[in-house]
């Protein structure tokens, strides 16, 4: 899983049967301190965040079979929406 941060939003009225009512954020990846670690890419959520919520996103397969029922064509799903971010102190490096 990976920690980011949302930063907007993609609006796709033209989209695969199995991706309708789902919403897709942009977000950007960070390390725990905040900085950006990688570029933003495309992630779909259904539990409701919105552009400036910290984010946990799954990426790969999980992603893709998040419903039990088909396997969707994403690569990123947001599952969680981070309240706090508690690291002690020389608890992580960037690699």
């Amino acid at each position: 899983m990976q920690i980011g941060t949302v930063v907007g939003n993609v609006w796709a009225t033209r989209k695969e049967d199995e991706l309708t009512g789902l919403k897709f954020l942009v977000v950007q990846p960070e390390y725990p301190d905040g900085s950006a670690c990688e570029i933003p890419f495309v992630a779909v959520d259904k539990i409701g965040a919105g552009v400036g919520d910290k984010v946990l996103v799954t990426r790969g397969s999980a992603a893709a079979n998040m419903s039990s029922d088909t396997k969707l064509p994403i690569d990123a799903l947001v599952v969680g929406i981070i309240d706090s971010i508690d690291v002690e102190k020389g608890g992580w490096t960037r690699g």
